[in-house]
């Protein structure tokens, strides 16, 4: 029985083959078909930017840890984005959203069909009802364009994963190519991919990778007031198992509940030989903590400075940062 990996590898054999004959076939175009239209090229120079490099690889690790518990592999965003199969996944697993579309599309009409329904979605969720301000488009990612595909990936982990640090200050130099009756003009223009790490930018960050450190600067009235909704937000989904939590900052130590509550949210069993149901002591507590926050790793949370010891000591800040990655993410539910 093949892996889903190999399965993939393959269907996408078959893929490149027909997008080659595609393409092979689209090539003998008229230059007047492309009046009016600007393209932007990115500079060989700018390609070998560290900078870009970087924010590259950040990219591909987050989709990878993102994607791991669908056993999809991403090595080269330009070749792997295109057909529609990640950006698919990806809108399942950061959002909830399953669409009814192939789970492999084969052919090039049948790709760029299914990406048409998943940039509408996105477009819904990314808030990129002005189009002007829009710098993808289904053309563009199914012609394997990096920078439309650099840009939406961009917008779809400030959209749903703010708190993961992007590098910063990413620029690239285009050339602009537009085709008009007179001739071919171009331009070279600089590109922003990720903004810059100012003052004010690294403040706007702070907030958001650690959104309860800065609560917790707060008056204590609004601090129990978050408390509260947490807690509500747990016996909600916990309270079908007969349990219920009153005290938020003691009856998370064990990892009991925390890893009962993983499984409701994230819809998946956890056996119960892999933790300590009753646990009596620290090193049992540990050990299901651990666990806890491993499971929340590997289906993609970034989960910020939270060690295990931390929430077995009773820490409330590492508590309420768990805590609250999971209500960001299953609030809507």
């Amino acid at each position: 029985m093949w892996s889903a990996e190999v399965k993939i590898s393959l269907c996408r054999g078959m893929m490149e083959e027909n997008i080659f004959n595609y393409q092979k076939e689209e090539e003998p175009v008229e230059l007047e078909s492309f009046q009016g239209e600007k393209r932007k090229l990115i500079q060989p120079t700018s390609l070998k930017d560290p900078k870009l490099e970087k924010l590259k690889e950040a990219l591909v690790d987050w989709i990878n840890k993102t994607l791991k518990p669908e056993h999809i592999v991403v090595q080269s965003l330009e070749e792997d984005v295109y057909d529609g199969l990640v950006l698919h996944h990806l809108l399942s697993r950061l959002a909830d959203v399953h669409l009814n579309v192939e789970e492999i599309a084969l052919t090039s009409t049948a790709q760029i069909r299914k990406l048409e329904i998943i940039m509408e979605e996105l477009g819904k969720r990314l808030g990129t009802q002005d189009s002007s301000q829009i710098k993808w488009n289904v053309k563009l990612i199914h012609n394997k364009d990096l920078l439309a595909t650099l840009h939406l990936l961009v917008a779809m982990v400030r959209c749903f994963q703010p708190e993961l640090d992007l590098p910063s200050d990413v620029k690239i130099e285009v050339v602009v190519v537009e085709v008009s009756k007179s001739g071919i003009k171009s331009d070279v223009q600089v590109e922003i991919l990720t903004e810059g790490s100012s003052d004010t930018d690294s403040l706007s960050n702070t907030e958001r990778e650690d959104p309860i450190e800065q609560l917790l600067k707060l008056e204590a009235h609004k601090v129990n007031t978050v408390k509260k909704a947490l807690v509500h937000f747990v016996n909600q989904h916990i309270s079908s198992l007969g349990l219920q939590v009153i005290d938020m900052d003691k009856q998370f130590a064990d990892g009991v509940i925390l890893l009962l509550l993983i499984g409701q949210l994230e819809g998946f069993f956890i056996p119960l030989f892999d933790f300590n149901l009753t646990p009596v002591s620290d090193s049992e507590m540990l050990h299901n903590v651990t666990l806890a926050l491993d499971l929340l790793k590997d289906t993609g949370f970034q989960l910020s400075n939270v060690d295990p010891q931390d929430i077995v000591s009773l820490d409330t800040t590492a508590t309420l940062k768990v805590l609250y990655a999971l209500f960001n993410k299953h609030k809507g539910k």
